[in-house]
């Protein structure tokens, strides 16, 4: 009789404990897996401003004057940043010319926390504490 008893199976307890545990795992690892997804999206961002601004120190050298938007360099976001992210470019007649790149987080996306990212023809990078 022993022997038919242990022989059918979890019980309610054992299968809740094992929810409980997974459960658990899950609420502890999904806040860094989307920490970490918005640091990769960043990441990407980043990346993009700064070959933007190198097309554009090149563009200088060869035109005396900064390009007025991404598609003169030949440079549109990438799909990754152009779905979490919009590009502004703003160049000033100023002399000394002066250009600024802008990635700021689409509304209610998943980047709207982490906040814009900006790099200027100086080299500045904003906020400081991103880059």
């Amino acid at each position: 009789m022993n022997k038919s008893r242990a022989a059918r199976g979890f019980t309610l307890i054992e299968l809740m404990i094992v929810v409980a545990v997974i459960a658990i795992l899950a609420a502890v690892a999904f806040p860094s897996y989307r920490a970490a997804m918005v640091k990769n999206r960043r990441a990407a961002a980043q990346a993009y401003l700064a070959d933007v601004a190198q097309r554009q120190q090149q563009y200088l050298m060869d035109a005396r004057s900064f390009a007025p938007d991404v598609a003169t360099l030949k440079a549109l976001p990438p799909s990754e940043v152009a779905a979490n992210y919009t590009v502004t470019f703003v160049v000033s007649a100023s002399l000394p010319p002066a250009y600024t790149a802008t990635a700021a987080p689409l509304a209610g996306g998943p980047q709207v926390s982490d906040g814009p990212l900006s790099i200027t023809s100086n080299g500045s990078k904003l906020p400081a504490g991103k880059w």
